[in-house]
Formats: C-alpha cells, structure tokens, sequence
C-alpha cells in the first residue's frame, strides 16, 4: 500500500483530499504546515507528497527545495494559484506534477496513480527498452524503430527523446529540458525546444497535430506519457 503524504492548511481540502486517496487504496498522513509536512516527510518514508503552495508557515516552493535536497520522492503541487509563473517556480524547484484548483478528483487519482508507477520504475525492472504505441526505444543499443523500422535521430533528438522518457508522467520545464539537452547556457533559448519537439512528434506521433505521449503543458513545459 503506498503511503501518501497530504500537507495542506486547509482541513476541509486536506480531508477531502485524504478521504479520495484512502478509497483508492493507499494510506494517507496529514499534514497542516510546512513544518509539519517537512517532520512527516521524513519519518513516515513516503511514496508521494501533495503539497499545497499556500501554507501559513513557508511557501511550498521553499518545501520543495528542500525536500529535494535529501529525497527524489515525488512531489504533487495542489494550488489555487493558476500562474504560469508559479507553476513554472514549483516545477523548477523539484516538483514533478502541479494540479490547479478546484480540480476533479478523477483527474487528482490519475495524476497520483501516474506519479507512483514513475516513482516504482528502476533501470533493472525497466530494463533498456521502452515501448510506446508503434515505437519501441532500445536504449543500450541506442536505437527507434516504428513497427520493427529503424527511425533516425539527431544525437539533439535522441537525447531530447531519453530524457522525456526517463522522466515519464512528469511535467518537464523548458528550462529544465533546455538545461539537461543543451546546457546551461540555453535556458532561455524556448525556439530550440519548440523546433526539436516538432521534430520529435513528426517521426514517433501517429498524428503529430494530435500528440499522444510528447504532450504540451501550456507556459510550463512536456510531459511524456507512455
């Protein structure tokens, strides 16, 4: 049964929030501040937090950072606040996933269920192929093939492609995509990352106009889904 963190300072949410994620199946802590989370984090060993960015004490961006110094558990950010910028500020802090309120419990247990499969993955279990829809990605040869036929990629393309794959089910930044493909110094270069994504859906999409794994996260980033 996998343990869920809820740090959130409003208890009617955090109560609704619990109570969904304990009809799922999974085991659920609360928490009511920052401080408190942070405490929960640490000894209840978590598989996942659920984080609200408003909390009385600190804001959860800062939460997140530091969480993210001692753990690489995923983070579900649950907010009001709507801004792309506030969105981009979590996800580049460390979060992996940001749900807007008011949200739709169906859509909060899909995005958990997402997060917790990632979460669970490891290279041994994994393995080096991954397939998605026709594609199949053999990492330790490096090599695509759609329907057993070889696609070529660019070393950008194929590097781009790894890391949407290895971060499957999480929202990347541009930022963070311009960062870990090109480095450091085209973290504001979002034309590169726009061209280099078209190119990625146009070989691995069966419709690139409709995407069903290189998806768009409006002002903030991709996520790949398998």
């Amino acid at each position: 049964m996998a343990r869920i963190i809820v740090i959130e300072d409003e208890s009617q949410i955090r109560k609704f929030v619990c109570d969904a994620l304990h009809e799922a199946g999974w085991q659920t802590f609360e928490a009511g501040t920052a401080a408190q989370g942070v405490v929960e984090a640490g000894t209840r060993k978590p598989d996942l937090i659920i984080l609200d960015l408003g909390l009385p004490d600190r804001d959860g961006v800062e939460v997140v950072r530091d969480v993210r110094a001692w753990s690489g558990l995923p983070i579900l950010i649950l907010s009001a606040r709507s801004a792309e910028n506030d969105k981009i500020a979590a996800l580049d802090a460390g979060a992996d996933d940001y749900l807007t309120k008011p949200f739709g419990v169906g859509e909060l247990l899909a995005r958990v269920r997402a997060l917790l499969r990632r979460n669970l993955r490891t290279p041994e279990a994994d393995g080096a192929v991954v397939s998605f829809g026709s594609i199949v990605l053999d990492r330790a040869h490096r090599t695509v093939s759609r329907n057993g036929e070889a696609l070529h990629f660019t070393p950008i393309e194929y590097r781009l492609l790894c890391t949407l794959v290895a971060s499957a089910g999480k929202v990347l930044t541009h930022r963070q995509l311009l960062r870990e493909v090109w480095g450091p110094s085209y973290v504001e270069s979002n034309h590169y990352l726009r061209i280099f994504i078209g190119h990625l859906r146009q070989k691995l999409e069966a419709d690139p106009a409709q995407p069903q794994h290189i998806l768009t996260e409006t002002g903030v980033g991709y996520r790949f889904q398998l």
